[in-house]
């Protein structure tokens, strides 16, 4: 009995360094309440969402790193038109596995003025059902050719990443819309960010 709780432990537990794959992930619905939770900045303070959604509805926008530049691109877009989205009372939240020294590089890198946080353990991207274990030929890419040494920016080594989604998450906790695609190339427009926006206020 004791040999088979123990293999029952490990297997969970190679399962939880292995992730889920890409077709695994689903991502949360529209309707769903938001998990809450608390992450750290690029200056180690500490964000709440659950304070912010007292002050209006988050954007909430998870990315792979500063190493991508498609996530670079899409950050930058947001920010060239973050006015236009804070006059709707809304605050952009962007999240990614890396540590907060990492935070910085992107924001240098797309000039972003909105908050950037470290979702340490994958907690985040776990809890709204994003985040996968891409495969070797991608890591090599990423570690090799883009830099992003996944093993050394990362809370671990197990170098898992986020699908790029967005969710707008409303006063009352629920998610009210959300972009999310496992093509890393698409990812979720300022104007449709603003639609939705519009909509629910």
């Amino acid at each position: 009995m004791k040999i088979l709780i123990l293999i029952t432990i490990t297997m969970f537990s190679a399962n939880i360094l292995r992730g889920q794959n890409i077709k695994e992930a689903n991502g949360l619905k529209v309707g769903t309440s938001a998990p809450m939770f608390d992450a750290a900045n690029a200056g180690n303070d500490v964000f709440s969402l659950k304070e912010a959604l007292k002050k209006g509805p988050v954007v909430l926008i998870f990315y792979r790193g500063y190493w991508c530049p498609v996530c670079n691109k899409h950050l930058g877009s947001l920010q060239d038109s973050l006015k236009q989205i804070e006059k709707t009372g809304a605050k952009v939240v962007a999240v990614s596995p890396e540590k907060p020294e990492y935070l910085n590089k992107m924001a240098e890198k797309t000039g972003a003025e909105f908050t950037l946080l470290y979702d340490e353990e994958y907690r985040i991207a776990t809890a709204y059902d994003v985040n996968f274990m891409p495969g070797a030929t991608e890591k090599l890419i990423y570690n090799v050719f883009l830099s992003a040494g996944l093993k050394s920016t990362h809370s671990d080594r197990s170098q898992q990443l986020p699908i790029p989604a967005t969710y707008i998450i409303s006063r009352e906790g629920k998610i009210i819309w959300r972009q999310f695609d496992p093509d890393y190339h698409n990812r979720s427009s300022v104007k449709d960010i603003l639609q939705a926006l519009h909509k629910y206020n």
